[in-house]
């Protein structure tokens, strides 16, 4: 078998810009939600006590993917991350092997870049200041595409300042409490989910919330009630009603499926996104598989066209 690259951490970030993965994201919900895409649904493999692995087919552009991640809270505990795995690309015309890619950087980046996304098709048209609650690694790459996008100043809050005056001093922002967090237009979320962060009191005419960590069963970053009193949208039904922001809020009887809209058919017209001003729009992210393979797309552009070098393994 001839030899594959493997792209790791750095060499992913250097290839791919913010702007450009905002771009290529929203490529890829547009080529999803017009049915050129196809993504089986997401598998999960528990791993008691300590979290569990899931594994994310999906097949566009000529590629064929899996990605294979990990989600264990406690592994800081030990020095590792939460989030680790590989991306497989392949071929879709034969099977080859095309590429191994590193799942953290991957991740980071999609999670930031379809904040900017739900921000730029949900948010107020004059929307600019934009809270982020939970400054880790993906709420500051959700900093950073937004920031990208154009929108700020922010202000960040964390229960660990240090890290939120970290991203704060990156991006020129400010940081400050949950509350001052909560008080700007756009309002991102991107905790564990062990515990809401958003309550129905938190809610404000033309707010616009994008709840990131709720990606699996038994998470959530608001109140169900919270939840049912917002516009609401997500990345993927299904996911989103099972293991996402919508859950609790589905299983309580406070939502049905007709009062959802996915950001696919936001994007392609087949759905309205934001009807007035003072609406509160909720936009529940849970990770797609078709968001990752939109990252490998642009990857291996980069990589074909010369613009980043990496090394090969033979498999």
């Amino acid at each position: 078998m001839p030899e594959i690259p493997v792209f790791p951490h750095d060499t992913v970030l250097a290839a791919i810009s913010p702007a450009e993965a905002i771009d290529r994201v929203r490529d890829g919900f547009v080529e999803y939600a017009g049915g050129e895409w196809e993504m089986p649904p997401k598998i999960y493999l528990n791993a008691p006590p300590n979290g569990d692995f899931r594994a994310m087919p999906a097949r566009g552009a000529g590629l064929a993917i899996l990605k294979w991640v990990t989600s264990f809270p406690r592994n800081p505990e030990a020095g590792l991350p939460v989030v680790m795995g590989v991306i497989c690309v392949s071929s879709a015309a034969t099977g080859e092997p095309l590429a191994l890619v590193d799942v953290r950087s991957i991740t980071a980046l999609r999670t930031g870049a379809v904040a900017a996304v739900a921000a730029q098709e949900l948010a107020r048209e004059d929307a600019r200041t934009v809270g982020i609650v939970g400054c880790g690694l993906h709420g500051a790459w959700a900093a950073r595409c937004l920031h990208a996008a154009e929108y700020g100043p922010g202000m960040c809050f964390d229960p660990d300042p240090e890290a939120a005056g970290r991203l704060a001093g990156e991006l020129g922002w400010e940081a400050g409490g949950r509350e001052d967090a909560l008080g700007c237009d756009i309002v991102t979320c991107v905790t564990p989910g062990a515990s809401p962060v958003v309550d129905e009191a938190d809610l404000r005419p033309g707010l616009h919330l994008n709840m990131m960590g709720a990606d699996g069963p038994g998470k959530a970053e608001a109140t169900p009630e919270a939840v049912a009193r917002c516009s609401l949208f997500c990345d993927e039904w299904e996911q989103a009603s099972h293991g996402g922001e919508l859950t609790g809020a589905v299983e309580a009887g406070l939502v049905r499926r007709e009062q959802v809209r996915e950001l696919g058919d936001v994007l392609t017209g087949a759905a309205a996104g934001r009807s007035r001003p003072d609406e509160v729009t909720l936009f529940d992210s849970t990770g797609l598989a078709i968001q990752d393979l939109a990252l490998c797309v642009a990857l291996l552009d980069a990589h074909q066209a010369g613009r980043v070098r990496t090394q090969t393994a033979t498999l």
